[in-house]
């Protein structure tokens, strides 16, 4: 099991200057991942937002180790084409330390309506879809062209292509909606979170393991595969080894530990990074 920081681009961690100093002190406390939001506004007008993909470019620029994504991009309200322009920039400048989590997006009225853009769940579900066969049609670098019903793109060819091939792409899933979890069998990892678990919370096994074995019952093929899931650990806190090693007896490949405002201010943040993960 690996271990990364989940953190928010929203709020007081909407400052770049902030999560470039987050980024840093991970690596540096020995995590694995170092993992951000993806918002374009938030819950209330004026909230400070950070555009994702710019504050790991400052990251991936003053680390060397440590692995990078958004967790999760909202790829069906992004142009598909650029995003791919983007990951690829990003997994070169890093050494091909990126992993692209992609999702449906948790704001359908608030990120999509509100900016002319269908909220409907199946609406972003198809165009989610359309966007993953784009992306890493683009990412292949070979002659590529896509006809769908929202997305088009003539015969190109995309260079420079990603460091690693492929590119690790995680599905984000709230259970208990299956479709998420059957998309992303077709992927490489699924990023699971629950109806009835809230910010504050973390899953139990039991609600991780039902959600192991649907995903995997839908796997066409036995290629490695990411269980990765949000929770929240302390450093002195002596039953967690224990308890992590559950999630992994369950297939969990990433525990993220999840550090937004529920875990107090920056300041609180900040301290709980430089702690380092309970292995």
């Amino acid at each position: 099991m690996r271990f990364a920081v989940g953190v928010p681009n929203v709020r007081e961690f909407g400052d770049p200057r902030v999560l470039l100093d987050l980024g840093v002190r991970t690596e540096r406390a020995g995590w694995d991942g170092f993992f951000v939001w993806d918002h374009l506004v938030y819950r209330h007008p004026g909230d400070p937002v950070c555009h994702p993909w710019t504050a790991l470019t400052a990251v991936a620029t003053a680390t060397t180790r440590v692995r990078l994504g958004v967790m999760v991009c909202a790829l069906a309200r992004r142009r598909p084409w650029v995003v791919a322009r983007e990951t690829a920039a990003l997994d070169v400048l890093s050494g091909g330390r990126l992993v692209f989590g992609a999702g449906l997006g948790s704001l359908g009225q608030g990120e999509f309506a509100a900016f002319g853009e269908d909220p409907a769940d199946r609406a972003r579900a198809d165009r989610l879809d359309e966007g993953l066969e784009i992306v890493r049609g683009l990412w292949s670098g070979e002659p590529f062209s896509f006809h769908g019903h929202h997305h088009h793109v003539d015969e190109t060819v995309f260079r420079p292509t990603p460091v690693q091939r492929p590119l690790p792409v995680w599905i984000a899933g709230r259970w208990p909606s299956r479709r998420p979890f059957r998309r992303a069998a077709r992927w490489d990892g699924v990023f699971a979170t629950h109806r009835d678990v809230g910010l504050a919370q973390t899953m139990t096994p039991a609600q991780l393991d039902e959600i192991v074995r649907y995903t995997l019952a839908n796997r066409e093929d036995d290629a490695p595969f990411d269980i990765v899931m949000e929770g929240a650990t302390e450093p002195k806190d002596d039953d967690a080894a224990g308890r992590l090693s559950t999630y992994g007896d369950l297939g969990l490949t990433w525990w993220v530990e999840q550090l937004t405002w529920v875990r107090g201010s920056v300041h609180d943040v900040g301290a709980r990074i430089d702690a380092g993960p309970t292995r």
